[in-house]
């Protein structure tokens, strides 16, 4: 019976993808995603929808960005982030694995293998 090895967050390396483009703005993270695929361009001519959308981090996420380098990992920048903030990111290891999951599930990072 094999076991199925789990991911350790805390150990993997993010990096930002390359298709990401982003900006600082009054201290918030804005990212910019092109919306690609037949569907989006269909939604784009018919229905006038933008070919790019803004996603607005908050100031957690806004922090975190632009250290995410391809060379820290999760625990790394967790620990940055429990400097900045203190107590205020508790509970902080739940919070920091939810963060890169939502992230890496709509593509933004990827992790290093």
């Amino acid at each position: 019976m094999s076991r199925k090895k789990q991911k350790n967050y805390l150990d993997l390396i993010p990096e930002r993808a390359e298709e990401i483009s982003w900006e600082e703005k009054e201290g918030s993270i804005i990212l910019r995603v092109e919306n690609t695929g037949i569907f989006n361009r269909i939604a784009q001519k018919l229905f006038k929808r933008p070919r790019y959308t803004s996603v607005h981090m908050d100031r957690y996420g806004s922090f975190l960005w632009p250290l995410i380098d391809g060379e820290k990992t999760v625990m790394e920048l967790a620990k940055l982030q429990k400097e900045a903030f203190g107590d205020e990111v508790e509970p902080l290891y739940p919070r920091i694995v939810k963060y890169f999951q939502i992230v890496e599930s709509y593509h933004f990072i990827r992790f290093k293998n």
